[in-house]
């Protein structure tokens, strides 16, 4: 018969033992966001080329398509530099918008057009055309954004990924929990699952058509279905990608009034 004091050791170890698979758990999750946040988007301030699609049973609906150039300045904290995360979008297409902009600066998102005073406050879940909304075409760092859980394996195509629960950690982040998909052998990201407070599914996020750019392989397409719109998805391309480095005061709400480049 095990001993009072031999089955004290025994739950004590145990104990610690859990204790220590689950801190790896959680150091192991969060390398795995931070590596596939570096896939999503360099540590270093650039720019790109995005455009939204709307789809209705397959077939493009032409009347809502969007272009935008966008700058990012997103930069973790490295070799003493702050951390960053503001963004500007202009608007490229279609003509009627030209000269329309989105001002990022970490969660807080600005609209300006020549017919306005002054920026506005806008929400990131405002839609801007189909299921994509004005928060979803500027980058999100997950690893700033969100708690991880690593909960196992999942198949993903052809091959297996990770799992992750991502729990927001303040009410400014738009979306409450994302369930995340991300390739074991690759860290690419493979799908991010959107779901509201009370656990509805709100949206699902497919990367897609990886290609080498600034270094790395980087999803291209990203393929957005909303759970309502079963018939209709949205899809955003991305093009001319490159390393752009603008000061910070490009990234204001009184420099975009003077007119931005």
């Amino acid at each position: 018969m095990i001993g009072s004091v031999s089955l004290r050791i025994i739950i004590v170890s145990v104990f610690l033992i859990m204790v220590n698979v689950s801190a790896i758990a959680a150091v192991g999750a969060l390398d795995i966001i931070r590596r596939a946040d570096e896939i999503r988007s360099p540590n270093k301030p650039f720019r790109y080329t995005v455009t939204v699609l709307e789809y209705n049973d397959g077939v493009e609906k032409e009347e809502n398509k969007q272009i935008l150039d966008i700058s990012m300045r997103f930069m973790k904290p490295e070799n003493g530099m702050p951390a960053d995360a503001r963004s500007l979008a202009r608007f490229i297409y279609p003509p009627r918008d030209k000269g329309n902009v989105m001002l990022s600066d970490w969660y807080d998102l600005w609209f300006y057009t020549p017919t306005l005073r002054r920026p506005m406050p806008i929400s990131r879940e405002q839609r801007l055309v189909g299921q994509i909304s004005n928060g979803d075409v500027i980058v999100t760092n997950f690893e700033y954004s969100y708690s991880a859980t690593l909960v196992g394996d999942k198949p993903c195509g052809e091959s297996f990924c990770y799992e992750l629960v991502l729990l927001r950690k303040s009410d400014a982040v738009t979306y409450p929990k994302i369930i995340y998909l991300v390739e074991r052998e690759s860290y690419h990201p493979y799908q991010a699952s959107y779901y509201s407070m009370d656990d509805k599914l709100l949206k699902t996020v497919q990367y897609e058509n990886f290609q080498m750019v600034l270094g790395e392989m980087r999803p291209m397409k990203i393929v957005v279905r909303d759970a309502k719109h079963s018939k209709g998805y949205s899809v955003m391309e991305y093009s001319d990608v490159r390393f752009e480095s603008l000061p910070e005061s490009n990234f204001t709400r009184e420099y975009i009034q003077r007119g931005v480049k």
